[in-house]
């Protein structure tokens, strides 16, 4: 049996074998719920070429451009070994059929491109044995994993037995158009050999180059479904079937009996969610960016998107015959499972979100495990007992009497919102209305709005709750009901426009209540004071200088999840002259309060508290004042403070700021 015959057959045998695990594993992806990933086609396609072709979030990153330069010299290189695999089968077919004016480039770049990949897998190596991570250790060893090494180790291989072949074909005097390539001939010098035929000993070696390149491409065809480099599958369509718009609500739920609610197995999960399961590179850094994970809890976004890919695996026959599945999605300690403890962690920040370069969406997959838990199982941390009836019965987390919300104007006159003549809502929201501290921000807002002479009213006892923490916290129901109810009482009173100074309430009327059909402007107060401040419409009677150093943090609903980074910051410059100090993690890649998704109203019981991490990074600035733009981030920021010794730091809303600036001189 020659040479061709031998290869055909191993070909055929590892085709049909990566095929069969390809298949195996993405056939489990229809098993998913139905979702729509289909519309504005030319926006996902323009999508996909941005981030999966374009890599934009990788080379984010100083270290992406090793994996740009890796990623497309695989691409490109495609072609030289669809045209090894063909010509392995039939022997006259090759690109030298081409003419030479399109087969000699091809030559310079193919030869061009296999250096640059062999480099940057030497830099890739190099960088895992030498170099110290600032990651977390389990990360850390799955970075020095044999898996790793071994991806590294073949593509190295396919380089070099490039330059074997072609090498050994030019020193043998085989290679007409060696001209075009400079790297391939001088490999041939290393053979030692002038040319000419087989005698000098060159042909074995080509033969053995040539075997190597195809054991290797062979074998990692064979791997290839069964590692997490199916993600080279996976990653291109993942980035054009990603969401649209930012994943920071989820769908509604349609409450009717028999109904099952959040999800308890990895089948409950729709398709686009085990997609992602299939499309993670386990790069980590979601895992980086995670606050829970940081200070010690045991979420991590990253082993919760490979859980779902293990618990696929796991229960593949009782998910194709409806059997009870081995392996429990939410339980105890396992690889494939995960625990309430680790559900409950997420603050919903959305840094997972952000980071993650092939848009897994990590954040919403543990908010519907959530819904399950609540819903379905009644099974939540014991503070969210006395939260989830405060919110039923008086419509605010603390439980207090409606009757109550207007007391924080007891300093000022206040107008109701009179239909079809206000202009614009004053919605106060809950912390606004009822923590004493956040009063003061209430306040300082309504004073602003009355100098810039703006069209506001409040809705006093009849404001409701937006039910963001009940969202966040899986109780759809309570927050179906609460936003059933606000509709309704915007619609009944005609408001058209709204301002928050809570950014989870600018975000729940802005983002989750158009799917209810309420469809109006939303305007968070940094939005809206910027706005103010630039037209003229408020002008500051002096520069507020005794803030001192001033330190801004970016909430997470404001930022991340709303992409209003620049006004805050614009604000806080044009009242006190100067801008203001960044933080090490600031912007998209903030660092969270800690507060976040429901976790305002639970205690953290493991590692360090997150606003504690925050404010220490805070500190380290040695600012004089902390300015925030949200109820939430004033909270954890005071208490971090006060638990850090540093009470003679000051926090401030920028609504403040801007209020002592109109003072009269």
């Amino acid at each position: 049996m020659n040479h061709t015959a031998i290869f055909t057959v191993l070909f055929i045998a590892a085709l049909g074998i990566f095929c069969t695990l390809a298949w195996r594993r993405l056939s489990l992806i229809v098993l998913g719920k139905a979702e729509d990933r289909f519309d504005h086609l030319s926006t996902r396609l323009w999508d996909m070429l941005l981030f999966a072709f374009g890599q934009k979030r990788v080379v984010a990153r100083p270290f992406g451009i090793n994996h740009f330069v890796i990623f497309w010299s695989f691409i490109i290189l495609l072609l030289a070994n669809g045209e090894f695999i063909v010509n392995g089968i039939f022997p006259k077919v090759s690109l030298r059929l081409l003419p030479v004016a399109i087969h000699g480039p091809l030559l310079f770049l193919f030869d061009v491109v296999s250096l640059l990949a062999l480099v940057c897998v030497a830099i890739a190596a190099g960088r895992r044995l030498f170099f110290k991570f600032d990651y977390q250790d389990t990360l850390y060893v799955k970075r020095r994993s044999f898996e790793g090494f071994l991806i590294l180790a073949f593509i190295a291989l396919l380089m070099l037995a490039y330059f074997g072949i072609h090498g050994a074909e030019i020193a043998m005097g085989a290679e007409p158009l060696s001209g075009w390539m400079p790297l391939s001939r001088f490999a041939a010098g290393l053979f030692g050999c002038g040319g000419g035929c087989a005698k000098c000993g060159v042909l074995p070696w080509l033969i053995f180059y040539w075997w190597l390149h195809a054991g290797v491409l062979l074998a990692f065809l064979v791997f290839l479904p069964m590692s997490k480099h199916m993600h080279i599958l996976t990653a291109i369509p993942n980035c054009f079937f990603q969401s649209l718009e930012k994943p920071n609500t989820l769908l509604r739920e349609e409450f009717v009996k028999e109904n099952s609610y959040g999800v308890e197995k990895v089948d409950d999960f729709t398709w686009k969610d085990l997609l992602d399961s299939f499309s993670c590179t386990e790069c980590g850094r979601c895992q980086d960016s995670c606050p829970a994970q940081l200070t010690g809890k045991s979420l991590n976004p990253r082993q919760v998107v490979h859980s779902l890919k293990t618990n696929l695996m796991a229960n593949i026959a009782g998910l194709k015959s409806g059997s009870v599945l081995k392996m429990p999605l939410i339980g105890g300690e396992g690889e494939g499972t995960n625990t309430e403890e680790t559900i409950w962690a997420c603050t919903t920040c959305g840094a997972c979100l952000e980071a993650c370069p092939v848009m897994i969406e990590q954040m919403p997959k543990i908010l519907k495990m959530r819904r399950h838990l609540v819903q379905m199982k009644s099974e939540f941390p014991e503070e969210l007992i006395n939260l989830f009836e405060n919110m039923e019965q008086r419509s605010n987390p603390w439980g207090i009497a409606p009757t109550e919300r207007s007391k924080w104007s007891t300093t000022m006159a206040i107008r109701n919102f009179e239909a079809g003549e206000t202009e614009y809502l004053f919605y106060i929201g809950c912390a606004g209305a009822f923590d004493s501290r956040q009063k003061h921000v209430t306040v300082a807002l309504a004073t602003i709005l009355d100098a810039a002479g703006i069209s506001w009213g409040v809705l006093g006892k009849e404001e409701k709750c937006c039910g963001d923490s009940a969202r966040r916290l899986g109780n759809e129901y309570l927050f179906d009901r609460m936003a059933k109810e606000n509709v309704e009482l915007f619609t009944s009173k005609k408001i058209a426009k709204v301002i928050t100074q809570c950014p989870h309430c600018f975000s729940t009327l802005k983002n989750d209540y158009r799917q209810y059909g309420l469809e109006i402007e939303v305007i968070h107060h940094s939005e809206l004071l910027q706005q103010l401040l630039a037209d003229g419409r408020i002008k500051p009677n002096r520069k507020v200088t005794e803030l001192g150093s001033v330190v801004y943090h970016d909430s997470c609903y404001l930022g991340r999840h709303n992409d209003i980074y620049d006004e805050p910051r614009q604000v806080i410059e044009a009242v006190t002259g100067d801008k203001p100090h960044e933080m090490e993690r600031s912007r998209e890649k903030g660092f969270c309060c800690g507060a976040g998704g429901g976790r305002m109203w639970m205690e953290e019981h493991t590692g360090e508290r997150i606003n504690i991490t925050r404010v220490t990074e805070a500190l380290e600035q040695k600012p004089d004042t902390i300015c925030v733009a949200c109820p939430y981030c004033m909270t954890m920021f005071e208490d971090g403070v006060k638990d850090k010794g540093a009470a003679n730091v000051r926090i401030r809303d920028i609504a403040e700021v801007v209020a002592e600036g109109l003072r009269p001189v």
